[in-house]
């Protein structure tokens, strides 16, 4: 019985990565749109799909990004500027793929383009803070995916969401962690509704990957929320509290973010090479173990390892660790 079991197990496992190592072919019939051509994902991800055939339309934030793009990549590349807090840049956008692809629908859209400040304590935050984030990494991206829904069912193609390991783990304020929980329920809602279509959705969840624009940008955002701040918030903190705060910041982009992001590339290759593309891929090994790790331990575990990390403000009333865990 034993051995039936364990030949069952092999049997499925052998088909499955004889399945995993299917690939679609002729490429260059195929149209790819890519959201975020001006981050450092998107941008790689462009020059590499138009390196393999496809034809690639890249989304970028203004015609300057999308002009470096072009001197770089091969003549069937496409750019388009997109601002995805403005519906009528997400039209226009939209109008720009349907001619471009002139009736042959939408092999794949890949929604990589993201906001990821402000990130801060969240009583240093105001609404429309949130609101810059959620509009493009939310709101923005189901906008253009659900007017892009009539390409990609043509085509039978399939939608790609690259998603933070931030999804797994909340760990400081601002719309950036909001927003990735969002997309992963989107992205599971519309994997189950568009399937009977041949549209097939996947999630690549990645891990921080650490540039010098993004660690300055973050750094900008943080002193300017604290120099906004009233002075009874900004009191009740301490300039010792701050100047901590960043110091954590720092350390943590140094210690848990990568430089390496061809990891990111293959599994966002393979959601669209593969014919029998995976839902989920995990890229770096935070992604794959210690956000998920963090997600299921208890919530007062996750809670003392986050008070460890971050400095305690002046007026907190204890330095003890979890003190303002509710029960």
């Amino acid at each position: 019985m034993h051995i039936v079991i364990l030949a069952s197990i092999l049997s499925l496992i052998i088909y499955w990565l004889i399945r995993d190592r299917h690939r679609v072919r002729d490429l260059s019939e195929k149209y790819v749109f890519i959201t975020g051509c001006d981050t450092t994902l998107g941008n790689a991800l462009a020059k590499w799909l138009d390196k393999r055939g496809f034809c690639v339309i890249a989304a970028c934030a203004n015609e300057k990004e999308g002009q470096e793009l072009l001197s770089c990549s091969s003549l069937s590349l496409k750019t388009v500027d997109l601002d995805l807090a403005d519906s009528s840049s997400i039209s226009r956008a939209v109008l720009f793929v349907t001619e471009e692809t002139a009736g042959k629908g939408l092999f794949g859209l890949v929604n990589a383009a993201e906001g990821a400040t402000p990130a801060a304590p969240t009583d240093w935050l105001r609404i429309d803070d949130f609101h810059s984030v959620l509009d493009v990494n939310l709101l923005g991206l189901i906008e253009i995916t659900l007017k892009l829904l009539p390409l990609l069912k043509k085509a039978e193609g399939r939608v790609v969401n690259l998603i933070n390991a931030k999804g797994f783990m909340a760990f400081v304020g601002g719309g950036y962690n909001l927003s990735k929980w969002g997309m992963e329920s989107f992205s599971d809602i519309l994997r189950r509704d568009i399937q009977h279509f041949g549209v097939k959705v996947s999630i690549v969840g990645h891990s921080f990957f650490n540039t010098k624009v993004n660690s300055s940008i973050m750094e900008r955002d943080l002193l300017r929320l604290w120099n906004r701040l009233p002075n009874d918030i900004r009191d009740s903190y301490g300039e010792k509290y701050f100047s901590e705060y960043r110091k954590a910041q720092r350390s943590s982009v140094k210690r848990l973010c990568n430089s390496d992001i061809s990891k990111v590339i293959k599994c966002m290759e393979h959601a669209l090479l593969a014919k029998y593309p995976r839902t989920r891929y995990g890229a770096g090994w935070d992604a794959k173990f210690f956000w998920l790790f963090l997600y299921y331990a208890p919530s007062c575990l996750s809670d003392m390892l986050f008070h460890m990390m971050l400095p305690a403000p002046a007026a907190s009333g204890s330095s003890v660790p979890g003190a303002l865990i509710n029960i």
